[in-house]
């Protein structure tokens, strides 16, 4: 029987499903979205886990920080899991979720047991040209106008831009969007970029000793497909190509995308 709880731990919005006694697992959401994302993904995870979903800071039901740097924002899970006793763990990350968990196992190798990628970009220049919706929602001249007028419509627009099939969008997450500043989005976007432009995921997972499962969509409109491969000098790593499918893996294969997790974490 899954059980589910919600707390705050170190400034983290964090809610437990699943056993308690279970192996837990850790889900890490990316820019521009919230723990809610991950919710057609959780039922089929908490089966055979102690899944943990956190709100960075500043999304979400998380607060606003000063500073989203990714090595900082890596230490407060760190914080987090240590807060908690839940490590080791196995972590996902989707998208820049993805080098939240990278820097996790950079600072604190301890905690990761292994680790999975959904779409998460392995450096800057495998960035693909962005669709117009994403251009004007992120940068000037018009991102801040355009943001503060925001519609609901426009947010399920903007997620559906970057994925490949019709997708059922949670209204929680269409709600936390909403309450996001854009000077805290653009800040995440900077400090995302800034950490793969210093040294891309895959060199840095190749220095550490962690099982990696990487998912991408072969249809992903954000991140050129082909760039998934890089991960193969990571020892070991394991790479499916999910056909069809766009950027947002678990709204758009959550079923697909938990039978790859719990294949790996068996």
């Amino acid at each position: 029987m899954s059980e589910n709880s919600v707390k705050q731990s170190q400034g983290l919005h964090v809610v437990h499903s699943g056993r308690p006694e279970a192996a837990p697992l850790l889900l890490i959401h990316g820019s521009g979205a919230s723990g809610a994302c991950w919710a057609p993904m959780v039922p089929a995870l908490a089966e055979r886990h102690h899944v943990v979903t956190i709100d960075l800071p500043g999304l979400g039901h998380s607060a606003p920080v000063t500073s989203y740097d990714i090595p900082a924002q890596a230490a407060r899970v760190a914080a987090m899991i240590d807060a908690l006793e839940l490590g080791p763990l196995t972590v996902v990350g989707h998208s820049s979720g993805g080098y939240v968990a990278t820097s996790l196992a950079e600072q604190r190798p301890e905690l990761v047991k292994s680790m999975v990628l959904l779409s998460t970009g392995p450096r800057l220049e495998a960035l693909r040209p962005q669709r117009a919706i994403i251009r004007a929602l992120s940068g000037p001249p018009l991102g801040r106008l355009i943001w503060a007028l925001r519609s609901d419509k426009l947010i399920r627009k903007g997620i559906s831009a970057v994925c490949a099939v019709e997708v059922d969008i949670p209204d929680e997450l269409v709600a936390d969007l909403r309450g996001l500043p854009y000077r805290d989005f653009v800040d995440v976007l900077r400090c995302n970029g800034e950490y793969i432009t210093e040294r891309g995921v895959p060199e840095r997972l190749a220095k550490l000793d962690v099982p990696l499962l990487v998912v991408f969509g072969a249809a992903d409109p954000r991140w050129d497909p082909a760039s998934a491969k890089e991960y193969a000098v990571v020892p070991g790593a394991r790479i499916e190509m999910l056909p069809g499918i766009g950027h947002v893996t678990p709204l758009e294969a959550p079923e697909r995308a938990a039978r790859l997790v719990l294949e790996f974490t068996a």
